[in-house]
């Protein structure tokens, strides 16, 4: 297949900038001369869109269109965080005026950079997957983790949040878009994995012992802490009156106790999801054979990405109340378990993807007659 098509995917995806800027411009004006403009403007952008994608055979995957739509929506996010930050003007300052309240809350500033900037490179790299035929299930599942942490996050806060009472009917199309991803999702999942592994190689890897595998051993001995963290974060927000649990908040994440309920959420989805992980993945890394924990790695690895980004960067975003940002004397600390707190399960997913032998079964010999 033609690399065309993605090559019009990319042209769309950066039209969302100056179609931003005159429909703004329209709204403002309001004049029948910048109507005429926008208008001219956006059939001109669509008609280039579809000779680039359509110009040879158009690609059969229902999911090169989603992503196409999403790699144009996720440069808006990134125009609405910037002017959001007052970085870029006169672009969609209608719509922050007009839309839900969440968006403004340093949570939505964070989500706005992650979908504009990860995202969008997610969906450029398996819109490129899908025209030159190649596998995107591993990017798949990791967008996957990151999407639902995103959605399940930010649905949940804005309804039991300070803001839960002003929802507007821009709340409804961003359902629409939720329901079209988890069926994304959905898809994704369902696709065939293209691991290929000889025997001999998972019979050579079943062999090693743990003491035998010391990078397995470090991880296995990282995951303990990490479920230790993840369960203590939740007893935090569920507003323990431990003196350990009082004393971190203040000296360390007061954010976790926002308002907003972002961060709350956050962490009682951690508290839920990533504490049985640990301990899945802690059996998975010690017992051969366990197919799963590959597909698990990628979801879970793009999650906590995606969490802990929105969780550092809002904890330090000047949108966030002075009383809940993180204090000066505990910034280095915060920043050091945080940021280790997200790298380390992506060094896992890679040694999972990468070296998945450990975690393959060997196919028994077929019996010839």
């Amino acid at each position: 297949m033609s690399a065309s098509a993605g090559t019009g995917v990319y042209v769309l995806s950066l039209m969302s900038i100056p179609i931003c800027f005159l429909f703004n411009s329209l709204i403002y004006n309001n004049s029948a001369e910048a109507f005429f403009f926008a208008g001219c403007s956006a059939v001109l952008i669509l008609s280039i869109s579809t000779h680039f994608m359509l110009k040879k055979k158009a690609p059969v995957d229902p999911l090169f269109y989603v992503f196409a739509v999403y790699a144009f929506l996720s440069v808006m996010n990134l125009i609405i965080g910037l002017e959001q930050d007052n970085i870029i003007d006169g672009f969609v300052t209608f719509y922050l005026r007009e839309a839900d309240p969440h968006i403004n809350t340093a949570h939505g500033h964070m989500i706005s950079y992650w979908d504009g900037c990860v995202h969008y490179l997610m969906y450029l790299v398996m819109i490129a997957a899908i025209t030159w035929g190649d596998s995107y299930r591993a990017i798949g599942l990791y967008w996957m983790g990151s999407f639902l942490t995103r959605a399940i996050v930010y649905i949940l806060g804005n309804a039991v949040g300070k803001y839960g009472t002003q929802v507007s009917p821009l709340f409804l199309l961003h359902m629409l878009y939720i329901s079209v991803s988890v069926w994304a999702c959905l898809r994704i999942f369902s696709q065939p994995s293209t691991r290929k592994i000889q025997l001999t190689s998972v019979q050579e890897a079943e062999r090693k012992s743990l003491l035998h595998r010391p990078l397995d051993l470090l991880f296995i001995i990282y995951l303990i802490p990490a479920f230790a963290f993840c369960v203590f974060r939740g007893l935090v927000v569920l507003d323990c009156s431990g003196e350990w649990c009082q004393a971190y908040t203040r000296q360390y994440e007061p954010y976790l106790k926002d308002p907003s309920a972002y961060p709350k959420i956050q962490m009682l989805v951690s508290l839920l999801y990533s504490g049985p992980y640990y301990i899945i993945t802690l059996y998975g890394l010690m017992v051969p054979g366990c197919e799963w924990i590959t597909d698990l790695t990628l979801v879970h690895s793009g999650a906590l990405a995606q969490a802990q980004f929105a969780h550092i960067g809002a904890s330090l975003h000047t949108r966030t109340p002075f009383s809940y940002r993180v204090p000066a004397g505990g910034q280095l600390v915060f920043l050091l378990v945080n940021i280790l707190y997200a790298l380390v399960p992506q060094a896992l997913c890679y040694r999972c993807c990468s070296r998945p032998a450990l975690f393959l079964r060997p196919m028994p010999d077929k019996k010839t007659e």
